[in-house]
């Protein structure tokens, strides 16, 4: 029996009465600022399956309030060891930018080495590139692109022979705009034909900004790619969650998108915190013999939420609406 055998994946049953398409752990939040000692908060973190259980990359920001990326493990998903040091990059070129900051990580297995994403500082916001093969080293890449730029996510496998990113060109601060962009890349060092995939749509829960949320998921359907959205209210920004599916050999093309959210702002670690009224997904499971699926949020900017669903009933709520 191999490792991957061995691994336990995180699940919980629908609760009674519960009718929507996604449920919440009763666990929640399942990652909270105490388990890092110098923590303010974690939260916006992503994860894989690595060896017997998983790993994965956490956004902790400090008590001076710097954002640093820190490692992960755990055994099913849901109790998780946070190592209480950052973690560092090595990087082969002096001239490269260095790592400056780090926050809204997403890590994708690519052939099987773990690739990491996250903002990094360079004159403003853009998207730090990395990886490691045993969550022990990491290796900085080239800056994906110019500043600014946020919400880098590569797909998990090559298309047509390239490397491929989803990513949301930003500004310098709480950015009022925001379309989801396509690139492609030889070499994960030098990015082009790009894209354009989706907008914003005005009046509804996704009016203001919208970014890729986590590795996008491969279904006969299509790319399924899990999306947070932008309301700006009366009291200020609203992220919810919802789903669209873009063409398996031209992913900037959207063969659908669901109207309604998946999950907005309910429970009170959601609407309460550094951040209010906020649900940031930006990693996601898949049980493929169960169809079983698992998806990790950051909640109001200072925990880790974990939702479940079954992901052909995401597939159907998608290509209904």
């Amino acid at each position: 029996m191999t490792a991957t055998q061995h691994r336990t994946f995180p699940w919980e049953e629908r609760p009674a009465g519960e009718h929507d398409v996604l449920w919440r752990s009763r666990h929640n939040p399942i990652i909270q600022p105490r388990q890092v000692p110098c923590a303010n908060s974690i939260f916006n973190s992503a994860l894989v399956p690595f060896r017997d259980g998983y790993a994965g990359v956490f956004r902790v920001d400090d008590r001076v309030r710097n954002m640093r990326l820190h490692r992960g493990f755990s055994k099913d998903g849901v109790k998780w060891n946070i190592e209480k040091e950052p973690l560092t990059f090595k990087n082969s070129d002096p001239d490269a930018a260095p790592f400056q900051y780090g926050y809204d990580p997403r890590v994708c297995t690519i052939e099987g080495r773990h690739y990491v994403t996250w903002c990094n500082g360079y004159h403003g916001p853009t998207i730090g590139v990395g990886w490691t093969d045993d969550f022990e080293e990491f290796h900085q890449l080239e800056n994906a692109f110019l500043p600014y730029n946020r919400n880098g996510v590569l797909f998990p496998r090559k298309i047509n022979g390239r490397y491929a990113m989803l990513s949301r060109p930003s500004d310098t601060s709480h950015t009022p705009f925001g379309d989801i962009f396509y690139s492609e890349s030889p070499d994960l060092c030098f990015w082009g034909r790009h894209r354009h995939v989706m907008s914003p749509i005005g009046g509804q829960w996704d009016a203001t900004k919208i970014g890729a949320g986590p590795v996008p998921i491969e279904t006969e359907d299509g790319w399924l790619l899990i999306y947070h959205g932008v309301l700006t209210s009366c009291s200020g920004f609203v992220y919810a969650f919802g789903a669209a599916l873009l063409d398996l050999d031209e992913p900037w093309k959207v063969r659908a998108r669901a109207r309604p959210y998946l999950m907005s702002p309910k429970e009170n670690y959601e609407r309460c915190g550094d951040v209010p009224n906020v649900v940031f997904p930006c990693a996601a499971l898949v049980d493929r013999e169960t169809g079983r699926l698992a998806i990790y949020y950051g909640a109001a900017d200072t925990v880790v939420g974990l939702a479940y669903g079954h992901l052909g009933e995401v597939l159907d709520f998608v290509k209904a609406t």
